[in-house]
């Protein structure tokens, strides 16, 4: 009853409320300029915490982050936004007292630091990310953002960034918007690719000094796409061709089993046929494996360093049993020097079997092959590029199926395909590989004169040029 009597006793007695708080003065107002110095710290980090708040909640509605991921992330930035900086906890901001200066500056160094808070924010953004002022200029980005735009620098304008019509009104939009603006891009430069932009204002329409006007946030959705594209054509081709030779194999299975077990001629010609559909599941199974490999990869540059040459005279030899086997002779036509581009060797050696292959496969029995490496003057204004080309002198391809021939599982003459074991892959992941290459891939022909499949890569270092 003692203590409590001593702790609640001055509290209900104004004269010894008046003696305690006199004798122990010092520590009281140490106390009261603590309250006053946290009640300052919150008012003049009110703005950032608004900020991260604002951000936070349009990453969750507009960015895909999830709801828990979001508040975590909004508490653990406002209790780096609340704690930082010595400016308040020193007495730097602390309000003049009587004969005190009231000329005594309101911003520190922690104040910097708060205005400058949103830029670690945005480095944190799962998604590419960029911050824009009020003339639409590049304030600060992320990592991920340079994935995308490699060539993205602090001070540029939005249009250098991206020339996309599209994303440059969704940007004038967001001004007047109430809400995000969502826009789809597609980018074709320097590989096809679907983007999600989304684009927010922060706060009101006033210009505020060192903080963002406006957030665009990028989603890559190719992968997304391509995976949908794969799952389309495996059920609408793959799938089938699947299907057929399981189906012969699974009534073989049946057929030895049951009235030819005890017949060997018959048995020794099933077998073969079972073999024969076995290799073409097998060749199917491996192109489909290939072209997803080819596709996962088709936005990274290669490193390595391939000459043409080389290459060429590789294939050639490679090839040449089988197209002696079909009585097709193949040349090479190299460069008076080596002809060397950034690749990867082993895919460019498949570009250039999978074209040498279907020449030999679907060329004139008794014909001719040439594979000729040379530098050649392309575009405008003409560059030097290195140029690779496989020409035949078989049958030729209509006109009406050239722009298709790059499809997956498209086939000119079908039947022939079939008949010679064709998957309706080898052009399309020949197409995926010229691409990662940055190159280009053109193809001619003449009914009744032969094709000819031309590779263009720009070339590493110089040359002689000819035409």
């Amino acid at each position: 009853m003692t203590q409590i009597e001593a702790i609640w006793g001055p509290m209900t007695d104004p004269p010894r409320l008046a003696r305690s708080l006199s004798a122990n003065r010092p520590l009281v107002e140490r106390g009261l300029a603590a309250l006053r110095r946290t009640g300052r710290r919150l008012r003049a980090r009110g703005r950032a915490l608004a900020l991260v708040a604002v951000l936070f909640a349009v990453l969750s509605l507009a960015g895909g982050l999830g709801g828990w991921l979001a508040l975590g992330g909004f508490l653990a930035m406002s209790m780096v936004v609340v704690a930082g900086g010595p400016d308040d906890a020193e007495g730097a901001d602390e309000r003049p007292g009587v004969g005190e200066s009231s000329e005594r500056p309101r911003r520190g160094p922690g104040a910097e630091r708060e205005r400058d808070s949103w830029r670690m924010l945005l480095d944190a953004v799962p998604d590419a990310a960029v911050a824009l002022d009020h003339n639409f200029n590049v304030m600060h980005f992320n990592a991920r953002l340079v994935d995308l735009f490699p060539k993205v620098r602090a001070g540029q304008p939005l249009s250098q960034l991206s020339r996309n019509p599209e994303l440059n009104d969704a940007v004038e939009k967001a001004v007047t918007s109430n809400g995000e603006v969502v826009v789809d891009l597609f980018e074709r430069v320097p590989v096809e690719r679907r983007l999600s932009a989304t684009v927010s204002r922060l706060g009101g329409r006033e210009i505020r000094r060192g903080l963002p006007f406006l957030i665009v946030s990028f989603r890559d959705l190719t992968e997304q796409d391509r995976l949908a594209q794969m799952r389309a054509d495996f059920i609408a081709n793959a799938s089938p061709a699947l299907r057929t030779p399981l189906a012969s194999l699974r009534g073989f299975v049946e057929t030895l089993q049951g009235p030819a077990r005890d017949d060997p001629e018959a048995r020794a010609r099933f077998l073969d046929i079972m073999a024969s559909q076995a290799t073409r599941m097998t060749r199917l199974i491996d192109d489909m494996l290939s072209l997803s490999r080819v596709e996962t990869r088709v936005h990274l540059p290669p490193r390595g360093i391939v000459d043409l040459n080389e290459v060429a005279s590789y294939v050639a030899q490679a090839l040449e049993p089988i197209g002696t086997a079909s009585k097709i002779k193949i040349a090479v036509t190299k460069g008076d020097s080596p002809i060397r581009i950034r690749g990867d060797r082993d895919e460019i050696v498949q570009v250039l079997q999978n074209l040498v292959h279907n020449a030999i496969k679907y060329g004139r029995e008794g014909g001719h092959i040439e594979i000729g490496v040379s530098r050649v003057l392309d575009g405008s204004p003409p560059q030097q590029r290195a140029l690779v080309a496989i020409a035949d002198d078989g049958p030729g391809i209509a006109p009406e199926h050239l722009p298709r021939l790059t499809e997956r599982f498209y086939r000119a003459n079908a039947a022939a395909s079939h008949e010679k074991g064709g998957t309706g892959l080898g052009l399309a992941i020949v197409k995926h590989i010229v691409i990662r290459h940055r190159g280009e891939l053109r193809i001619s022909s003449v009914v009744g004169k032969g094709s000819t499949f031309s590779i263009l890569f720009d070339e590493l270092g110089g040359g002689t040029s000819r035409t």
